[in-house]
């Protein structure tokens, strides 16, 4: 491209131009070189195939299968459509968006049309998460209130202290069970707050991904405390006499924090990365090659 600048005016059998090829097959690397161009990127913004489809409408589309594919998830797929569709958006000229093709369609209409069975499957997607979490978190919130309540060594029958209230074992025990607590709490309300949203097809763009981030992330936090209050419990009822016990006790406290790290952190950092990382397009340019 850089050889041959003019080869961007090429257009294949269908009539299409290397961006708005770029644009229909999703191919971000292509698109970002319109950022690479000059004055000469402004014929994008007003320029139509055959059948008065502009930019904007050919984002619209539904992406590729292959492309899809790419992605897990039917809930990240329709939100990178929503990212292609909102980076189009603010490229091309403000009235694009109510102009009409040779269908009578505006490209929110083609959007909708298209994405419309994606939409559906990133709500069920969503909500059997959500539903699988919800039941967690309210099994956790469950034992550990318990366990606030029944403190391990049980209470002083005169004053009505709990026996162990000045041992560092007791200490750790009621922090990590208190941050239990209240983080399985917030992780409910959250896939709650999910189960009940209206889902529209915006909302994943970073309404639902951002319930979903939390929720997983509090949730990690609480099974994490519950462990370690548990382990704390262990300590207090079976190592005060023999220090070794440590030793057994922390292997077991960090094999289920490592297998929740190693079989749901790639959701969340999938999530975190899909919503607030620094995407696949690339606006800043320092150069030109046409």
């Amino acid at each position: 491209m850089w050889r041959f600048p003019d080869a961007i005016w090429s257009t294949n059998e269908d009539g299409h131009n290397f961006i708005q090829y770029s644009v229909i097959n999703r191919s971000e690397k292509i698109y970002n070189l319109l950022y690479e161009m000059s004055e000469h990127k402004n014929i994008y913004k007003t320029i139509t195939d055959s059948s008065g489809n502009n930019l904007l409408h050919l984002a619209a589309r539904l992406a590729p299968a292959n492309k899809l594919n790419l992605i897990s998830g039917a809930a990240l797929q329709i939100q990178r459509e929503l990212q292609w569709f909102k980076e189009v958006d603010r490229f091309v000229c403000p009235l694009n968006l109510l102009q009409k093709n040779s269908d009578d369609e505006t490209p929110q209409m083609v959007f909708t049309r298209e994405h419309k069975d994606l939409v559906i499957e990133g709500e069920s997607w969503i909500k059997k998460t959500a539903e699988s979490y919800t039941i967690t978190a309210a099994l956790i919130i469950t034992i550990v209130f318990a366990a606030a309540i029944t403190v391990p060594g049980g209470n002083n029958q005169e004053s009505g202290m709990p026996v162990f209230t000045n041992d560092i074992a007791f200490t750790v025990f009621a922090i990590s069970d208190a941050i239990s607590l209240f983080t399985a709490v917030t992780s409910l309300l959250m896939f709650l707050s999910i189960l009940t949203t209206r889902f529209a097809e915006h909302d994943f763009l970073f309404k639902l991904p951002r319930k979903l981030i939390i929720g997983l992330t509090m949730l990690f936090l609480s099974t994490t405390a519950m462990i370690i209050a548990f382990g704390a419990t262990l300590f207090l009822v079976f190592g005060k006499s023999n220090l070794l016990m440590l030793i057994p006790i922390g292997a077991l406290t960090c094999l289920p924090i490592t297998s929740f790290v190693t079989l749901q952190c790639p959701l969340i950092v999938e999530l975190i990365s899909a919503t607030y990382g620094g995407g696949i397009f690339v606006r800043e340019k320092y150069g030109y090659f046409y």
